[in-house]
């Protein structure tokens, strides 16, 4: 059975900065200096100084990081893999989804908003 996961009540920049902290904390706890990992990783160490205090970086440079502390095969586990289970196949007689539905076929059941209507307050 798989797990459901909660989602996050934390914004983007609180994820920054959580991320940073987990790259300073695991580059001291391997003894590695800041001039060392960016030079590895092929970033500036301002860049590197600027990721670690959760203040931005690029995709780019996290994966970079990611790399150069050997961390690049848990990339994967960031989004799970979307790929169908055999239940949804049987469901969907064989075929697989390759394109979202739209908008109008899922409020098929609303009705069409008018002017003057108690929708909009009048």
């Amino acid at each position: 059975m798989a797990l459901k996961q909660q989602p996050s009540n934390r914004s983007p920049t609180k994820h920054e900065q959580v991320l940073g902290q987990r790259i300073e904390r695991l580059r001291l706890s391997r003894n590695i200096t800041q001039a060392d990992l960016a030079e590895q990783a092929g970033i500036g160490i301002r860049t590197l100084r600027r990721l670690e205090a959760g203040n931005g970086g690029t995709l780019d440079t996290f994966f970079r990081i990611l790399s150069a502390l050997k961390l690049d095969g848990n990339v994967e586990l960031l989004i799970p893999d979307p790929a169908i289970r055999p239940i949804e196949r049987v469901r969907m007689k064989g075929s697989e989804r390759k394109r979202a539905s739209s908008s109008q076929v899922r409020s098929k059941n609303k009705q069409p908003w008018r002017w003057g209507s108690k929708q909009d307050g009048g």
